[in-house]
């Protein structure tokens, strides 16, 4: 399993000792399909902005990911949420997806990646 939940200002990645026997070139594709999934109000994937709190594949192909939003109000919530899924999905051994919105903890930007809020000015 990795838990992403405690990335704080500087953004803490997947990091391989995280993932206790989890393949770690499928959770580099996992990833890489989650960061082709922008937030549509700040030009940002979801993935550097802090977005994803959990990536934890299971048996038989299938991944279980828990992400938030910047607002619980967002107006596109649902899209959001089946954009990442079907991007998961075309990940080669991922069979299907469960994307489970949280709020807990609440999203601030301190969770976006550094790089991330340099770009934003946030730096």
């Amino acid at each position: 399993m990795t838990q992403l939940e405690d990335r704080g200002a500087s953004h803490v990645p997947h990091e391989a000792g995280s993932t206790a026997g989890v393949d770690e070139a499928l959770m580099e594709a996992i990833i890489a399909a989650i960061r082709t999934v922008h937030d549509p109000e700040i030009p940002v994937n979801v993935y550097d902005l802090g977005l994803i709190y959990r990536i934890e594949p299971m048996t038989g192909g299938h991944v279980e990911i828990d992400m938030t939003l910047t607002a619980p109000g967002c107006p596109v919530a649902g899209e959001l949420l089946s954009w990442v899924e079907k991007a998961v999905v075309g990940v080669e051994g991922i069979s299907g997806a469960t994307i489970k919105l949280v709020f807990d903890p609440p999203w601030d930007n301190s969770r976006m990646s550094e790089d991330v809020q340099l770009e934003l000015g946030l730096l």
